[in-house]
């Protein structure tokens, strides 16, 4: 047999030309890749930017459509506001209305109420308020009939003070809602309330 052949060099391989998947501006050898670096992070940058922007509109989205889950319905809505004939409540008393979860106080005042209440010196009360800033009518007052010591709802037209009473722990508030006596801090809460006519009271 004939000795064995060695070959050195594969010169008969040809190698393919990748030009055409490079960039032009690193296809010459002998131009070092730094001078083009520019334009390669430039390139990057611009696939970061236009993912973030991609992604940070797909969350908005995500967030919009949560919070529009989470809103209110339009029934629950209704039932944040609550609509009062003032024609049904003779004058001298007080209804309590259901409103919110809470007890609403709407109170029918007599002159002999509301000169009583004004002619007190709001600064001697521990929860000083005058009853000008507590009404918009003199005739009419409007309150969230829940304690503000514990929670317990007063009973109306009771107490030292002609007002209110918390039979809980004995606090005793005027025909304002002012504090007189007893436990609580503050006096009872006033709603956000207007009166479309002179027949109608809206709460909420």
């Amino acid at each position: 047999s004939g000795p064995g052949q060695v070959r050195f060099a594969h010169s008969d391989i040809t190698v393919p030309d990748f030009n055409d998947y490079r960039r032009r501006d690193a296809q010459d050898p002998n131009k070092p890749a730094v001078s083009s670096d520019v334009s390669r992070k430039a390139f990057s940058y611009m696939l970061v930017g236009g993912c973030a922007v991609t992604c940070a509109y797909a969350a908005k989205n995500v967030v919009q459509d949560l919070v529009t889950t989470m809103s209110a319905s339009a029934d629950v809505l209704a039932l944040a506001k609550i609509e009062v004939k003032l024609a049904e409540i003779p004058e001298g008393k007080s209804v309590t209305i259901k409103w919110r979860g809470k007890p609403l106080f709407v109170r029918h005042r007599t002159d002999e109420e509301v000169n009583e209440v004004r002619a007190v010196d709001h600064n001697t009360l521990r929860d000083p308020e005058p009853d000008e800033i507590r009404v918009q009518k003199p005739e009419w007052l409007v309150l969230i009939g829940v304690c503000t010591h514990l929670g317990c709802v007063p009973i109306a037209n009771a107490g030292d003070y002609g007002g209110y009473y918390c039979p809980c722990h004995g606090s005793h508030y005027d025909a304002s809602g002012r504090l007189r006596k007893g436990p609580a801090p503050y006096n009872l809460e006033v709603p956000e309330y207007t009166f479309p006519d002179e027949e109608t009271l809206i709460v909420g």
